[in-house]
């Protein structure tokens, strides 16, 4: 398994905006290319950091090159929310004792 941590720094006044595109463009990666799922933690008043699970590397590489219409709308709304977008660190899992949690909070 492969995991990616980003981080995003939100314009002031749209982390609502912003949570609702990380969630469809999420939703559409998930059914769409490959991804396991993520997860969005808020670290700070407008700072996020998600981390996303795919099986490996390759799939990852590959879904950030697919171009849909309704894939690049969703990545258009989350760029707009955003003052700074991050990949800050691409890992192999080595161990994964993370237990499933709620898809949808």
């Amino acid at each position: 398994m492969f995991a990616v941590i980003y981080s995003f720094s939100v314009h002031e006044g749209m982390e609502d905006r912003f949570e609702s595109a990380w969630s469809a463009l999420t939703r559409f990666i998930r059914a769409h290319e490959g991804s396991h799922g993520s997860r969005l933690h808020k670290a700070g008043s407008r700072l996020y950091i998600a981390y996303a699970f795919w099986p490996d590397r390759e799939t990852w590489s590959r879904a950030r090159t697919v171009s849909r219409e309704e894939g690049e709308k969703f990545r258009e709304a989350m760029r707009d929310t955003c003052a700074h977008m991050e990949t800050v660190y691409e890992l192999d899992v080595r161990v994964d004792l993370l237990s499933g949690g709620s898809q949808d909070h």
